[in-house]
């Protein structure tokens, strides 16, 4: 043995050719350490342990440093994507709006409503002497179409005041607190130029009740414009024109005393508003118009509506090498109006039979049973919709019966149901739900759902008797939209004259 080495738990033996290990505990330690020299090893697992270390703080310090870089470009993004989404939208600006009451037809009552605050933006002073408040809001509400926004750009013009005009979708924005600010922005403007008018279109879109679905941002929006009608100085010169067709899912604060103080209900034309608005659009217009007749076949049309069938027709006309324009224009293209252009649907022979008979049946009942309408063809059905304030129940249930009349005439001809009468038996269902539940025609008013059930059965019943009844007139009607593809009320009068 020329050597003894130490290393931990394990002792070396150098020899001159070999080398031993051996468990330190398994010898006798002290005789060799005393004969022989003896090397001990350092132990420097430690060494290990620091790097192992090192290496953990080091990992630890670069991810911190890199989630910190991140956050930084994250910050820096939105700051740029806020001033870039603030520069999208054009600063807010004054219009002076050139239309008058002239240029808005048929809304006698509203005009009369706005009369009062076109004096007062017109001569404040004359109210601030009688200390007369007039209301900070105005709030019109009424279908698409009716004119709201023309309206109060007509205030404004008659008032002849800055209009500032404002979509309740341009307060709403991604980053909190953006539509805050845009409503500040807007009322210190409109103040800077009182007398004015703030017109807030769609106000539902920023209005609508809080706490139901939560959303930071048009919280804090409908907030400020809650704080800024308040913050209104009695006399400050500048009124809020909000416009609506969903009241109902108004704030309740938005609406209270001193904000909306006045509310108007504008409803679609009657007959004769919608005689004086096409009057209006037809002005200029080099026209032979039978105008009442064009007003009683355009019921439920909005004044929107009007002005886009006044203008098709002149299309139409224009398009027929004609420079007048007349009454079979506006009946050319008012289905194209009220549904869009529709696809031409190609059915195959025995669908034109199938489909024929469905609205031959269709027409017949609805004659036989006086519930007006238009013209009935064989891809649409045009019924009169009723102008009436108050309906009998017998109106209702004809209409019912007119309804179901296709569906029973084709299962009774061809002992069979089609996909066809799908939309008419869904209104029939609705109307009936009104009659039953929404207007309580029972005879002691007291609603079940039996008496759904029942009142259902007893319609089909009598509508099925019917159509066994009118079988002639429902087969030479289906001949002649086979024929003809349209029928119109007195065509079908006249069919029914002769069988009967």
């Amino acid at each position: 043995i020329k050597k003894v080495i130490v290393d931990g738990d394990y002792v070396h033996l150098v020899t001159q050719t070999h080398r031993y290990k051996i468990y330190k505990d398994a010898i006798n330690t002290a005789a060799f350490f005393s004969k022989y020299p003896v090397e001990v090893k350092e132990d420097k697992g430690y060494l290990f342990d620091i790097l192992l270390l090192v290496i953990l703080l080091a990992s630890i310090i670069y991810l911190f440093n890199m989630m910190r870089m991140n956050r930084l470009q994250q910050i820096r993004q939105i700051r740029g994507e806020r001033e870039e989404h603030a520069e999208m939208y054009e600063p807010i600006q004054a219009l002076k709006s050139h239309v008058t009451f002239k240029d808005v037809a048929g809304i006698k009552d509203v005009k009369e409503e706005l009369e009062e605050i076109i004096d007062f933006l017109r001569e404040p002073q004359k109210y601030r002497e009688m200390d007369i408040r007039l209301p900070k809001g105005v709030l019109l509400v009424g279908p698409p179409g009716v004119g709201k926004t023309l309206i109060s750009k007509a205030v404004a013009g008659e008032a002849g005041v800055p209009f500032f005009y404002q979509s309740g979708a341009s307060f709403v924005h991604i980053y909190v607190g953006m539509g805050a600010k845009r409503v500040s922005e807007l009322f210190k403007k409109a103040k800077q130029m009182a007398p004015s008018i703030i017109f807030i279109d769609e106000i539902d879109a920023v209005g609508k009740s809080r706490g139901e679905f939560r959303n930071d941002e048009r919280e804090a929006t409908l907030n400020q414009l809650l704080t800024e009608m308040d913050g209104f100085e009695e006399s400050s010169g500048v009124i809020v024109i909000g416009a609506t067709n969903k009241i109902d899912v108004l704030d309740e604060a938005l609406l209270r005393a001193g904000r909306f103080d006045r509310r108007i209900h504008i409803s679609l034309p009657d007959l004769e508003e919608r005689i004086k608005t096409l009057e209006l659009y037809l002005a200029h217009k080099p026209n032979s118009v039978d105008i009442e007749s064009v007003a009683r076949m355009t019921v439920g049309f909005s004044s929107a509506a009007l002005d886009t069938l006044t203008n098709e027709a002149a299309i139409y006309a224009m398009r027929e090498g004609r420079k007048i324009v007349e009454n079979s224009d506006f009946e050319a293209v008012k289905e194209k109006v009220l549904l869009g252009k529709r696809k031409i649907l190609s059915f195959t022979e025995e669908e034109r039979k199938i489909q024929a008979i469905y609205q031959g049946a269709k027409a017949v009942v609805a004659t036989w049973l006086d519930v007006e309408f238009e013209k009935i063809g064989i891809v649409n059905t045009q019924l009169v919709r009723q102008e009436h304030e108050i309906l009998s129940r017998s109106r209702l249930m004809n209409r019912i019966k007119v309804y179901l009349a296709g569906s029973i005439a084709t299962k009774e001809h061809y002992n069979e149901q089609f996909t066809n009468a799908s939309a008419d038996i869904r209104q029939a269902k609705e109307l009936l739900n009104k009659v039953i539940y929404t207007y309580a025609m029972s005879d002691n008013f007291v609603v079940t759902p039996l008496q759904e059930e029942t009142l259902l059965r007893e319609t089909v019943s009598e509508v099925t008797a019917l159509v066994k009844t009118l079988d002639k007139a429902i087969a030479e009607v289906s001949d002649y939209l086979l024929q003809h593809e349209n029928i119109s009320h007195e065509e079908c009068q006249e069919i029914m004259r002769v069988l009967f």
